[in-house]
């Protein structure tokens, strides 16, 4: 009886709390509200103003965009400090929705550069507060040292991807097509209108997130980090010990190596954009494909693929070798963000870089499978980053630590917009070339580094559990 007893506990253990799905569906709907607006929102700053939008040149919609993109990465690190220290991580994520909400709704509202710069301030402050403490949630309805873990922070990036996928389609509709208008030769597009759809999004993310809270998480996230009655939290006070020391230390050395991946990822919303508007045929079968669609390509083969590289996770961990370690699914992100670039070369080759003498533009394929090589890319870095910083950090800069891992998508997000940039001075053969040879050099290095970091990591302390394979 008592056997048949634990093999129901072990069923139930394996099994991933209900809870994680309502932190998938909140998640889901902020994505939602920040890719919609994210996927257009340099054609809004390069389109013309008597077309809906606010007549930017190139150049400094794209350092626009990366000044913006930077600091939504900058804020989580003020919002996981303040969570830590004065407020629950429920609490700060309705704040931080509620917010973001209102940035989108002032984009809506206001067709105007004041309005511009007053809805993405807002959008900032709300994504400091949501961004580090709906994933450090995540985080706390597991053990410490959970092999589930790797899984639920794949499983959550599904949630984060669903949202992404379908808003650039809704947006591209929204703004190209229900509210697109063409008078006499003069186009207008609605991209006021896609705002909206996006401030719509984040509140019913919120509603389910504050109706259903009580019911699926319990008493997780109420109270701030320093004031939880839990007997792990008896040690908040004492200093950080050596072997917690050397942990942030791999945060911070990790964080390094993800701000060269987030550099060239972020050309999604950049150079991507405006490449993709001017030198690739969008044309199938005579209907023309919407540019912000092409952003859909990477949350689309993250859904497809997601789930196989989760299974991957798992059954490599309960394997008598082990799972691969956390350098070195990271060192596989970078090279497989460069070979995404490494394929945008010979487009560029046909192509050119002089948007106002264009004689052939390139097949829809190349943009494809860069995006395919750059989900795949993501998938062994991202989520795997999430998942080791919750691991890793010590419980009383838990928020914290995980508002410096979204620093160096901060650093990344702003150097993005400048190296996007380049593109209007040396063109996008030298650029996506020189990304390319840079990612898969830095992954060599990091591939290189894998035994010292994990040395770092103290990997026997926190395996008191008996779960040495979830965490290499």
């Amino acid at each position: 009886m008592d056997r048949i007893q634990g093999n129901v506990d072990k069923q139930v253990k394996r099994k991933h709390p209900p809870g994680l799905f309502l932190l998938f569906i909140t998640e889901m709907w902020e994505r939602y509200s920040y890719y919609g607006m994210r996927g257009i929102l340099v054609l809004y700053l390069t389109e013309q103003l008597i077309s809906g939008g606010l007549g930017m040149d190139d150049a400094s919609a794209l350092q626009l965009y990366g000044l913006y993109t930077g600091l939504v990465y900058l804020t989580p690190m003020i919002g996981g400090w303040l969570t830590d220290r004065h407020m629950g991580l429920r609490t700060a994520i309705t704040i931080g929705g509620i917010t973001m909400a209102l940035g989108d709704f002032t984009l809506f509202a206001v067709q105007h550069q004041w309005g511009l710069y007053l809805g993405l301030i807002l959008l900032i402050i709300g994504n400091g507060f949501f961004k580090p403490n709906i994933s450090t949630l995540v985080g706390e309805l597991y053990d410490k040292n959970d092999e589930r873990k790797d899984s639920a922070f794949t499983i959550f990036y599904m949630g984060i991807n669903l949202g992404a996928f379908f808003s650039p389609l809704i947006a591209g509709l929204i703004y190209g097509e229900w509210f697109y208008s063409n008078q006499n030769g003069v186009e207008y597009f609605g991209y006021h209108f896609a705002f909206l759809a996006s401030s719509i999004g984040m509140i019913i993310g919120q509603i389910l997130f504050s109706t259903l809270s009580n019911k699926y998480l319990g008493d997780i996230g109420k109270k701030p980090s320093r004031d939880k009655a839990t007997p792990e939290n008896a040690a908040k006070a004492k200093p950080l010990t050596t072997n917690e020391k050397h942990r942030t230390t791999v945060i911070f050395i990790l964080a390094a190596f993800v701000i060269m991946f987030w550099v060239g990822f972020e050309q999604a919303g950049a150079s991507f954009t405006l490449y993709t508007r001017d030198f690739i045929d969008r044309t199938i079968f005579g209907w023309e494909v919407p540019v912000s669609w092409f952003q859909s390509l990477n949350p689309l083969f993250i859904l497809i693929l997601a789930p196989v590289i989760s299974a991957i996770w798992v059954k490599l961990s309960r394997s008598k070798r082990g799972d691969f370690s956390i350098p070195t699914k990271m060192s596989f992100g970078l090279m497989l963000l460069g070979l995404g670039f490494m394929i945008m070369v010979p487009a560029v080759l046909i192509t050119g870089s002089d948007e106002g003498n264009i004689t052939v533009q390139a097949n829809m394929l190349f943009m494809i499978f860069t995006y395919l090589m750059h989900t795949l890319g993501e998938l062994c870095l991202s989520p795997i980053g999430l998942s080791m910083v919750t691991k890793m950090s010590p419980l009383k800069f838990a928020s914290l630590l995980m508002g410096v891992w979204f620093l160096s998508n901060a650093a990344a997000n702003y150097l993005a917009g400048h190296v996007a940039s380049l593109t209007t001075t040396f063109g996008y053969l030298e650029i996506f070339a020189y990304l390319g040879i840079a990612a898969i050099a830095l992954g060599l290095l990091l591939l290189a580094l894998t035994k010292p970091i994990q040395k770092l990591m103290h990997l026997d302390e926190l395996d008191d559990v008996d779960d040495t394979k979830g965490i290499r």
